[in-house]
């Protein structure tokens, strides 16, 4: 019998995919636990509705993301930091500072963890930062640091 799974079941098959599963095992097992439903020509047009919006949805992250990276790269974030002798930073610059002064002043809210900084930022001068925006779209950052 063909089932459209609404669960992910291992050994049968992932979340809105169609699958061909024994009879049994479909009334006994998937059916009351609620973890498929009737592959019929009305559940096929809601799950083809489903994935047409799904892929409507991805296509317009990736072109926000791509927009943000536009506006990321197209000039270099100076940031002020404390120095001592020698322009060497009292600490370093972490990711979460980043992305607070980035908050700050673009007005874009980017989580700490989708920021890849280089070994260290523990001198003044010009560094390049990673910023992961979406799984296929990511920007590099110029980051100024001057001393204050």
């Amino acid at each position: 019998m063909k089932v459209i799974m609404l669960a992910d079941v291992q050994g049968v098959g992932k979340k809105d995919q169609i699958v061909d599963a024994k009879d049994g095992y479909v009334r006994n097992f998937l059916f009351p636990k609620k973890l498929a439903i009737e592959a019929t020509k009305a559940n096929l047009a809601m799950l083809e509705g489903k994935q047409k919006t799904e892929r409507a949805r991805h296509a317009a992250d990736i072109a926000a993301a791509k927009e943000l990276k536009a506006k990321l790269e197209s000039a270099p974030i100076t940031m002020a930091v404390k120095t001592g002798e020698g322009g060497r930073l009292f600490g370093s610059v972490t990711n979460k500072e980043v992305s607070a002064h980035l908050s700050t002043l673009l007005n874009i809210d980017i989580d700490r963890k989708r920021i890849t900084m280089p070994a260290s930022l523990k001198t003044t001068g010009e560094y390049t930062v990673d910023i992961k925006l979406h799984t296929e779209v990511s920007a590099a950052l110029t980051l100024h640091l001057i001393s204050i």
